[in-house]
């Protein structure tokens, strides 16, 4: 066995050891989760009882001092005055505040979470450097590495956000995605090592396959926020409703339009992130094929993407799109991401045929 085919080798065994670590930091987030939020429901609903007992207690006394027609007219509406202030009362109860600090103690299966992702991270790192030494080039050559490169980036861009911002929270669906990515590359995608094909072979890729890889994984974490703020804002509605709102974990995420917010800073990131994938597959289209354009399946459907999130970052920021309607146009560009990624690399023909599948 060459020493290409030894790291190749030991690149695939570094790549399943850090599938298998993201699975136990994702069920030390999901633990956390569900432990926690069980905590919170009891304080919350202690709270309430409180607030609702007193709300009737007033209502009582109210009462007292009207005739009894008045009382048989305005008791009901007394109750549920009261009960509605306890409802909202539960708008108050996010552990973290609108700028992501947690405002609880600092939970043991947390920390635990975090420091397993960090160790899934390194090992997986070490599985790309060595898939990158194994081919004597940069290893983003095919899906099966463009794929485990990408859930690289997503796992680095979470734990960097997490020195700036307590983004504990959405750690379950990030290390959920990036089980899903590394099971999708294996299983889905498996590319033996190889040189690269003729066209890639060129400076260009470094720059423009990079650049669309870091774009791809702000875009997972914006998506793994929006589907939490959709879920956020249904929860509000319900507690400023009276109605029960289900979901206990969600108390520890943030509000909606915290959540919001945030993910209109990374998807700005991620958008001139495209753009610029945009602009260098154009330059390099030239360099290679004589056009910038050529109305090629994966140039078509690369538009197609910046389309849909420069409506997104034009509607949220001149038009008003706010709330829901904003986190739809951010998920629907993320849709468009994987069909571009999965349908269109296997399933249509092109110049861009560089599955390696």
């Amino acid at each position: 066995m060459t020493v290409n085919e030894t790291l190749g080798a030991w690149s695939e065994l570094f790549m399943l050891l850090a599938a298998m670590t993201y699975l136990v930091s994702f069920v030390a987030f999901a633990w956390d989760m569900a432990a926690h939020s069980k905590t919170l429901r009891g304080t919350a609903e202690a709270e309430d009882r409180e607030l609702v007992g007193a709300a009737t207690a007033r209502a009582g006394a109210q009462d007292a001092a009207e005739p009894a027609d008045a009382r048989a007219g305005h008791g009901a509406g007394h109750r549920g005055r009261g009960y509605r202030t306890g409802a909202r009362s539960a708008l108050a109860g996010h552990v973290a505040d609108e700028q992501m600090r947690y405002t609880g103690e600092r939970r043991p299966a947390a920390r635990v979470a975090v420091a397993v992702m960090v160790l899934a991270f390194l090992v997986h790192a070490a599985a790309v450097v060595s898939r990158a030494f194994a081919a004597g080039r940069v290893p983003w050559g095919n899906m099966y590495e463009f794929c485990t490169t990408g859930a690289l980036v997503v796992a680095g861009v979470y734990l960097l956000a997490l020195l700036a911002r307590d983004l504990r929270f959405v750690g379950t669906l990030v290390s959920g995605l990036v089980v899903i990515m590394l099971c999708a590359a294996t299983i889905g995608f498996p590319t033996p090592v190889g040189p690269l094909q003729p066209a890639l072979q060129s400076w260009w890729l470094v720059i423009h396959v990079s650049i669309a890889v870091a774009a791809s994984g702000v875009f997972t974490i914006t998506f793994a926020m929006a589907v939490l703020q959709l879920l956020q804002a249904r929860r509000e509605r319900a507690i400023l409703a009276g109605q029960a709102p289900g979901m206990d974990f969600l108390r520890m995420v943030p509000s909606a339009q915290a959540l919001e917010n945030l993910s209109f800073r990374l998807n700005a990131v991620g958008f001139a992130f495209w753009t610029f994938t945009l602009a260098a597959g154009a330059i390099w289209a030239e360099q290679a094929w004589g056009r910038y354009w050529g109305w090629d399946t994966k140039e078509v459907w690369t538009f197609v993407i910046w389309v849909v999130y420069a409506a997104y970052m034009h509607a949220r920021a001149t038009r008003g799109w706010t709330g829901t309607r904003s986190a739809w146009l951010s998920i629907a560009g993320y849709l468009c991401i994987i069909f571009n990624f999965t349908v269109v690399n296997t399933l249509f023909a092109g110049l861009h045929s560089y599955a390696g599948v």
